[in-house]
């Protein structure tokens, strides 16, 4: 089935044309992955989708009936509502049907006609099979199942919404909106404020959502894991693919590749063409040039293959004065704590020259913190802290707050490096598309992945041998991201970089690091490799695991919270699958009673209407035990997991 059309759509803002001649059909369960440079247009594109803009030219259309959600930027929670009430508050849908039928129930059992009853009995079985369809008894363990996952522990479910951070806000916002299950889901960079647990746990939701997803978002691990088609925008147009990011990587050359050797050959054969006419009307004989004027018309006549636009391409290095040397950093015993609060203690960290290291480890556990003490911006509290003889050490913000914004591009580079000259400054900066008035532009006017791009051309210049690296990827497009790594590929110095990127971590790091309240595990490899090693810990097949160290012991102790969670869940699912039993009974035995009254059979159609009913209360009762059974089923699986110590 199609979900929607886009048929020859455009869009402008002013003299700005952001999209142009745009046509797109999605179709049911794909899920489509929207790329393209910052600003071209790929939120426009779905704001159009959702109803918050009009397209200026073109057709948007949608099967009759869809439900189209959108991940909105900006969401107030209801003043005193809590996590777990703003979360049930996406369901009110089923709670009004829920009311509805407890409505109907009670009118059923009123003294009512023959003709009265049977719309009664008719709209009721239509919201019980819709009520069942869209989930309703499973209803709590569904709030409970996608708060765990978007990493609101029950601990957290009764605090107050308002006083969530904009991060946390938009978790719940994300939440509320895949518990409306809409039958189109629209996400603009859904991963963002996500870890790398809660990020996992949606790309494993959206992989078995129901409905179709199209989705912005620069995380190419995560497109990878779960798109089924990419679209992308360039120059106002786009251009589908199918499979994943990897597989449109490849198609993209491909194609690229393609259209650049048929312009080649045409434009080789149009000189051919060209000098023949020009050789036969040399000859200047009434012959020759009807030849020549019949080549030239055959030349008019000619489909002109479109010249392949060239995207332009960040292209630089990171090179350094001179090598590290064996010893990069030694810290020993680092304490640091805000008040009360405590984000590491005991803290060991080693690294050589050449160490490729990636920091990562939940949302505020203190990694950037951590950085900011290696660079001496935040005291210690207790701790020792070397480096080796030869470091030098660059540190790239993500904060960017080394950033004069009262400057423009060219003098925040030149004023770092009065050194050099201005032809010199200005060539930096073209490596990062930073050309001719573009460096007259005042950074306060600059978007956060234009002042990423001075950051690095200022980091790049430095020449430093040890890059300590806060979100580098943070605000870059998909092929910025792809420039950096090339640029750390062939980077000879030691790197440490705090990074939720997991496409990013595989391609730079030889070592992870993870970041917990016991302090930092290491594991060899990127992080593909590191969760083959956590699977491999998980199953008791890896020969070279510790006995059992301090974050083991702490990621033993989350997962029997998260068990603990997960059977509570189990529990409440069960308690609401009784309830429903009760309640399905209950109707049942009010309408047998009504047919034990001999005084029905005086009205033969009476009698068979209540009896029809009663069949319908009979295999209700029948799907409730069912339900009943399944849960029972599931909270035993769970508790017998648990006692194994799975």
């Amino acid at each position: 089935m199609i979900v929607f059309e886009l048929a020859r759509v455009a869009k402008s803002f002013g003299t700005d044309e952001v999209l142009r001649d745009v046509s797109f059909t999605l179709k049911s369960g794909e899920r489509i992955g929207l790329v393209g440079v910052n600003g071209s247009g790929k939120t426009t594109l779905l704001r159009i989708l959702c109803g918050e803009l009009q397209a200026d030219e073109g057709q948007v259309s949608f099967a009759r009936g869809i439900r189209v959600g959108y991940l909105t930027q900006i969401y107030q929670p209801a003043s005193g509502a809590s996590v777990l009430q703003e979360a049930q508050e996406a369901l009110r849908g089923l709670s009004a049907m829920e009311q509805k039928l407890r409505a109907l129930e009670r009118q059923m059992g009123e003294q009512l006609s023959e003709e009265e009853l049977q719309p009664v009995l008719s709209e009721y079985a239509r919201l019980m099979e819709l009520f069942e369809r869209e989930g309703g008894y499973e209803a709590s363990s569904q709030v409970l199942g996608v708060l765990g996952g978007l990493g609101f522990g029950q601990e957290r479910h009764q605090q107050e919404a308002a006083t969530l951070s904009g991060g946390e806000l938009t978790r719940l916002n994300l939440a509320r909106l895949l518990l409306q299950k809409p039958d189109l889901l629209l996400l603009d960079e859904p991963t963002n404020h996500l870890d790398m647990t809660t990020m996992a746990w949606l790309e494993s939701y959206l992989m078995e959502y129901p409905g179709s997803v199209m989705l912005v978002s620069h995380d190419r691990y995560f497109l990878n894991a779960v798109c089924t088609g990419m679209a992308e925008l360039l120059f106002g147009t786009l251009e589908t693919y199918h499979g994943n990011y990897t597989s449109y990587l490849k198609q993209r050359a491909e194609r690229h590749a393609a259209r650049d050797k048929a312009w080649q050959l045409q434009q080789k054969e149009i000189m051919r063409q060209r000098a023949i006419i020009a050789r036969f009307r040399s000859f200047n004989r009434e012959k020759s040039i009807r030849a020549a004027e019949s080549r030239e018309k055959a030349l008019a006549r000619m489909e002109l293959v479109e010249r392949p636009e060239e995207e332009k391409q960040i292209m630089f290095r990171f090179e350094t004065k001179r090598l590290l040397g064996d010893i990069a950093l030694e810290a020993e015993g680092l304490r640091k704590a805000f008040g009360e609060r405590v984000l590491f203690d005991g803290l060991d960290l080693k690294l050589r020259g050449g160490d490729r290291v990636a920091l990562i480890g939940p949302n505020g556990i203190g990694k950037t913190t951590l950085l900011r003490c290696l660079m001496g911006r935040e005291p210690l509290d207790a701790g020792e802290l070397r480096y080796g003889p030869k470091a030098q050490v660059g540190y790239f913000d993500q904060r960017q707050q080394d950033l004069d914004l009262n400057k423009d591009v060219l003098n925040e580079v030149w004023d770092a490096f009065p050194a050099l000259n201005q032809s010199q400054v200005r060539g930096a900066l073209g490596l990062f598309l930073f050309s001719a008035d573009d460096v007259f532009v005042p950074l306060r006017l600059l978007s956060g992945g234009e002042r990423s791009r001075v950051s690095l051309t200022k980091l790049m210049l430095r020449r430093d041998n040890f890059l300590l690296l806060d979100e580098p990827t943070n605000h870059l497009d998909a092929d910025s991201r792809e420039a950096l790594e090339q640029a750390l590929d062939g980077y000879e110095g030691t790197i440490l970089a705090v990074s939720h990127d997991r496409y990013f971590i595989n391609r730079f790091a030889n070592r992870v690091l993870v970041m917990g309240p016991e302090g930092l595990t290491a594991y060899e490899g990127n992080y593909d490799d590191y969760q083959a090693q956590l699977r491999r810990l998980e199953e008791g097949t890896d020969d070279q695991a510790p006995e059992r160290t301090r974050t083991q012991i702490a990621r033993e102790r989350r997962a029997e919270r998260e068990q603990a969670a997960q059977i509570e869940a189990l529990r409440q699912a069960l308690e609401q699958a009784e309830l429903a039993v009760q309640q399905a009974e209950h109707q049942l035995a009010q309408g047998l009673s009504q047919l034990e009254d001999p005084a029905i059979y005086a009205d033969p159609e009476k009698a068979s209407l209540q009896a029809a009913r009663n069949r319908q209360l009979q295999a209700r009762v029948e799907r409730q035990y069912e339900r009943w059974e399944q849960a029972d089923r599931h909270l035993e699986d769970a508790l017998a997991r648990l006692e194994q110590g799975e």
